[in-house]
């Protein structure tokens, strides 16, 4: 048995026999709900902090870390936790932010600094007042939101912006993850799936009411909307209060695929990520509604634009450009069999195709630049979905574990971690391999 067997042993033998369960949710965004920061907000999907406990735990991973693609800065804040240093990057600007906030410090002062100034959040939120304050472009936000929960959310936010002028950015950082947590709790929106949904709108006859009972609803959102803020402040607060070892953690804003421009040479002794699936799920899309609140987008062109730089991502424009892409030199061809399930897909799908090919070709990218960086003797650990189009299975496990060799790595490895949904086919896996 590998090292990397050894570390997942237990949890590939319960997903084979069932993929449902307690050990499944481990491994899932649920897992982290109750693990401090861990818990602050979600990306579907986001793989688990035990993982990484588990990995730091087993002596096959060594310092320092690094994580190339961030998400919400899991792998960053088990190294902060367990007192190594770690290194994060990503492509998304808020994601930037929002990992340097869970590893950031917070005073007794700043806390009850935030505390005190939710107040001004919650009556802004209970105000009658005709109108909304500043909302966010969002293509169909009446989706999102009630009429009486935007406005409320919307003044609420307009108060905490009122704020920037006269706190500091520390207690400000704990308000907006508050806010961004109440955002998705008082949404229609559903996170069950492996993307997002919105719950079915309500029929015309079941919200006709008469004046008074629907000025009474209105006043309930309203009031709820400033309860949650409330919860919601005293949960980050509570794990803010916990203090972090004093490591060196550095979360920069980097393209995965171009790492040796922005990080030393031979530097790292550890990667532990999870690279985006190839599975078309756009984070891009999955994440707008913190992004449009918190100012990082400004209009779906742009987050066209932020997908297309992203690996993986295929929202607006991104989706688009990939007729005209082609590929660049120097990245070895796939092997005869994927192309041949490539070639398959395209019967079907064209741009589908020519997907799959974009998300591993830049993932080989990855790879050759992770050499750069990644000193030898050290490991990787990367954390993938296969997927599937149509009826073609796309082993990208299979791909990634040969494009690692390619790019020079060594004792590569594949260990099944668990099932992903009631598709038979779907599973997670751990590459391994050494520089």
């Amino acid at each position: 048995m590998n090292q990397f067997e050894a570390v997942h042993a237990a949890t590939r033998s319960g997903a084979a026999r069932s993929g449902t369960g307690t050990r499944r949710e481990e491994h899932t965004f649920r897992g982290n709900l109750s693990s401090t920061r861990h818990g602050w907000l979600r990306l579907t999907p986001a793989y688990s902090v035990r993982l990484v406990q588990q990995l730091l735990a087993s002596g096959s991973a060594q310092p320092p870390f690094l994580d190339p693609f961030c998400g919400t800065g899991t792998t960053l804040l088990a190294c902060a936790e367990h007192g190594f240093d770690c290194d994060t990057t990503d492509i998304n600007p808020f994601l930037i932010w929002l990992a340097r906030s869970k590893v950031a410090a917070y005073s007794p002062a700043v806390r009850a600094e935030a505390r005190a100034a939710l107040a001004r959040l919650c009556r802004a939120a209970r105000r009658t007042q005709p109108g909304l304050a500043w909302t966010p472009p969002i293509h169909r936000i009446e989706r999102w939101w009630s009429p009486a929960t935007l406005g409320a959310l919307s003044r609420a936010f307009a108060a905490l912006s009122a704020l920037r002028a006269s706190s500091s950015r520390p207690a400000l950082d704990l308000l907006r993850v508050a806010f961004c947590r109440v955002l998705i709790q008082c949404s229609s929106a559903h996170f069950g799936h492996q993307s997002m949904s919105f719950a079915p709108a309500e029929s015309d006859s079941a919200i006709a009411s008469s004046g008074a009972a629907a000025t009474t609803s209105a006043a309930l959102e309203r009031e709820r909307v400033a309860e949650l803020l409330a919860a919601a402040l005293e949960s980050v607060l509570l794990a803010a209060a916990q203090r972090l070892p004093g490591t060196r953690r550095r979360v920069l804003l980097a393209d995965a695929r171009q790492l040796h421009d922005k990080l030393p040479a031979a530097h790292y002794g550890s990667v532990i990520t999870s690279p985006p699936y190839a599975n078309r799920m756009s984070y891009i899309r999955e994440l707008r509604p913190y992004m449009y609140w918190l100012g990082y987008l400004a209009d779906r062109t742009r987050a066209g634009v932020l997908d297309w730089t992203a690996i993986g991502g295929t929202w607006g424009s991104a989706t688009s450009n990939l007729s005209s892409w082609v590929p660049e030199p120097g990245v070895p061809p796939l092997q005869p069999e994927i192309e041949a399930r490539l070639t398959a897909i395209a019967e079907r799908s064209a741009l589908l195709s020519s997907y799959v090919r974009k998300y591993c070709h830049d993932m080989f990218r990855h790879f050759s630049s992770l050499a750069h960086v990644l000193r030898p003797g050290g490991s990787a650990h990367f954390v993938v979905g296969n997927s599937k189009f149509y009826d073609v299975l796309v082993p990208i496990e299979q791909v990634l574990a040969r494009q690692l060799e390619q790019a020079g790595f060594r004792a590569v490895d594949v260990t099944v971690l668990r099932k992903r949904s009631s598709k038979k086919e779907l599973f997670e896996f751990v590459v391994g391999a050494r520089r």
